[in-house]
């Protein structure tokens, strides 16, 4: 196990990062990627949170982030900019929106175990956990059934860069080879949505780019650099967040059984197993910020002007504030994981937790009742621009004989 490798940090979380702690402790100075890195979760909290010092003002790895965003989104800049976004965004983006989504996702995900029912096997990440979210966002921004192709097409850009040789120490590299990809996307991608812009304005449908046209706060709309910025980002974060959780939710019931023992004798710890999941394998890696002034951290003396990574997945695994982070536990309580971020850039998609404790993931239960990981060593690392997490990329599963039955 090499804790470098992020393979073996998706993997072997618990061994990948307690080494790297060990190795580097816990602030630290990346001499091949030119970045400051922060292990301990007291101090990826402070990161996260505290926006004065670090900035997120635009993208970390890109020097120049509107190039690949072609617009302002929540996710690269800070107040008073951010606070506009994210209150215009919102409106659109309710609990109650996405609680009204539970049946058609629900139908969706039985489509799409349908498919594969007869066939006895699966690869989870390319049966179900990948084609789901793109189905779902593709529908709430009201893409045409007859365009989902093309979408999907994007969207495989825009989120899968399978890299074999993807380590911490050549990023740098990785990261310029998706920014070429990241452009040519975006700008077919664009030239789309604008179109569905132009078309919303003259005829407004029940999506969410007919509500992000006509969301205001305080007599402002969103500009449509904007809106097309959050239509790339709900793609990107939306897309590989929402497939990552699934897939790491099956992977992970697959590996300890006795979970599911509980989980059928005790349904209502349902969402604490899926906080459980988030804590283990977070679905995005790490938080990048820019100090805005000088900032000693450790003995560190971080001058202005710095990218640093906070390891979110380390975080979670401190043992200082989860008691035995190696165990898989879902009846861990307090369980305060960093996966969905903190501060004013706490996940947006947070509010899909309130989905999950009604219907989102008792196809979860269901699935990982029925299908079994036939081979857990094929996994391979993916990353996605701006967003920087790590999955599995192929999960090959079989089938229980009731599944023919359905």
């Amino acid at each position: 196990m090499n804790p470098r490798d992020l393979l073996d940090q998706l993997l072997y979380p618990y061994e990948s990062f307690t080494g790297l702690r060990t190795e580097f402790g816990p602030v630290s100075y990346n001499e091949r990627a030119k970045f400051w890195e922060m292990f301990e979760y007291d101090d990826v909290l402070t990161l996260a949170s505290d926006h004065e010092t670090f900035s997120s003002d635009g993208a970390p790895f890109a020097e120049h982030p509107e190039e690949l965003t072609k617009g302002q989104s929540v996710l690269t800049t800070d107040p008073p900019h951010h606070r506009q976004l994210r209150s215009l965004v919102s409106q659109a983006f309710t609990p109650r929106a996405i609680a009204s989504m539970a049946p058609r996702i629900a139908e969706i995900t039985h489509d799409l175990l349908d498919q594969v029912a007869q066939q006895g096997k699966m690869d989870i990440i390319a049966d179900l956990s990948y084609p789901l979210p793109v189905i779902v966002i593709s529908e709430m921004l009201g893409v045409p059934s007859e365009d989902r192709a093309q979408f999907k097409r994007w969207s495989d850009k825009m989120v899968i860069s399978e890299y074999d040789d993807l380590s911490r120490d050549n990023i740098e590299e990785h990261t310029e080879r998706m920014r070429t990809v990241v452009r040519q996307t975006l700008d077919e991608l664009y030239d789309y949505f604008r179109l569905v812009l132009a078309q919303r304005r003259l005829q407004p449908q029940h999506d969410l780019v007919s509500a992000l046209l006509t969301a205001q706060i305080e007599g402002e709309l969103l500009s449509e650099p904007d809106i097309l910025a959050f239509c790339a980002l709900l793609l990107i974060a939306g897309n590989i967040t929402t497939t990552n959780l699934i897939g790491n939710a099956l992977l992970c019931f697959d590996e300890h059984p006795e979970v599911m023992e509980q989980l059928h004798e005790r349904p209502e710890l349902v969402p604490q197993a899926i906080e459980e999941v988030l804590r283990y394998r977070s679905p995005a890696l790490l938080v990048g910020r820019y100090t805005t002034r000088p900032v000693e951290i450790h003995g560190q003396k971080i001058p202005r002007g710095q990218t640093i990574i906070g390891w979110l997945a380390s975080a979670n695994f401190d043992p200082t504030q989860f008691p035995q982070p190696e165990r898989f536990d879902i009846e861990r309580t307090p369980n305060h994981h960093l996966s969905f971020g903190h501060g004013i850039h706490f996940c947006l998609g947070a509010p899909w937790r309130v989905w999950k404790r009604r219907s989102r993931w008792a196809f979860c239960w269901s699935a990982a009742s029925i299908f079994t990981v036939s081979a857990p060593r094929s996994l391979k690392p993916f990353t996605a621009p701006l967003s920087w997490a790590l999955d599995i990329y192929q999960l090959p599963s079989r089938c229980a004989d009731e599944m023919h039955d359905r």
